[in-house]
């Protein structure tokens, strides 16, 4: 039985994700800042899950998680940073706090989780699987905050696949497009200006699917994470996987 951190693990593709290894077996460690939630989510697991309060905006709560998944499985195995916010909007009316929020939440939480799980995941020989976006491959026009943060995320991953590799850790990112979470909820009603159905339908008019576009579902998301910690995914590591209908194709 695996050990598998997953920031962000209360609700969208964190839970998803939770859901899909404790599946297949194995121990799954929630972390994440909504309190409610992550009672919702370790009621939903069952014994499978243990669940943890943390801001990874903090490094201090990102030394405490990975502390209590070891604790909770007596090692580590496979670490997923799945926490993450969005923010989009004309460059110049960005503020500092929306720009500081997205980099300490998409990026600064990912690299200090992965810091202190660095010598857990070198006794197991484990891995790494980095959410950043198809916003971190290709830019995104009134997204420059969140795109900085998820290419920063994509960078940061192939740098730490090629410094961990000698000890037997691999480090790989999943690029998704827009998926059927709260998350892409938040979005439609934020930022749609009142019109949240027409917000999405122009997202979706961007996929070469034509009318047959949609949202990947949170579930199809974690069938690749889940992958990419198998053995058979041994070979793989510093990729940046983009699983986007073909979004990001044509660049």
């Amino acid at each position: 039985m695996r050990t598998v951190l997953i920031t962000g693990g209360a609700s969208g593709m964190g839970l998803a994700i939770a859901a899909r290894f404790a599946e297949g077996g194995d121990r799954v460690v929630l972390g994440d800042i909504d309190t409610a939630r992550l009672a919702e989510a370790g009621a939903a697991l069952g014994p499978a899950a243990t669940t943890v309060h943390a801001d990874v905006t903090r490094p201090a709560d990102c030394a405490a998680l990975v502390a209590a998944a070891v604790a909770a499985g007596d090692g580590l195995d496979v670490v997923v940073n799945s926490a993450g916010v969005w923010v989009e909007g004309p460059t110049a009316e960005a503020s500092e706090a929306d720009f500081d929020r997205t980099l300490a939440v998409n990026l600064k939480g990912p690299f200090f989780v992965c810091r202190h799980a660095v010598p857990a995941l070198r006794e197991s020989r484990g891995c790494i699987v980095n959410i950043a976006s198809d916003a971190g491959l290709v830019g995104n026009a009134g997204a420059a905050i969140y795109s900085a943060s998820k290419g920063g995320v994509v960078l940061m991953t192939k740098s730490l696949a090629l410094e961990l590799a000698p000890m037997g850790i691999r480090v790989n990112a999943v690029c998704p497009c827009d998926v059927a979470t709260p998350m892409i909820e938040f979005q439609a009603s934020t930022y749609g200006q009142g019109d949240p159905a027409g917000y999405k339908a122009n997202l979706l008019a961007r996929y070469p699917q034509g009318p047959r576009a949609r949202f990947a579902t949170p579930q199809e998301i974690a069938e690749l994470v889940y992958y990419l910690a198998s053995p058979a995914a041994a070979p793989i590591t510093g990729a940046a996987l983009p699983i986007d209908f073909g979004l990001t194709a044509g660049y």
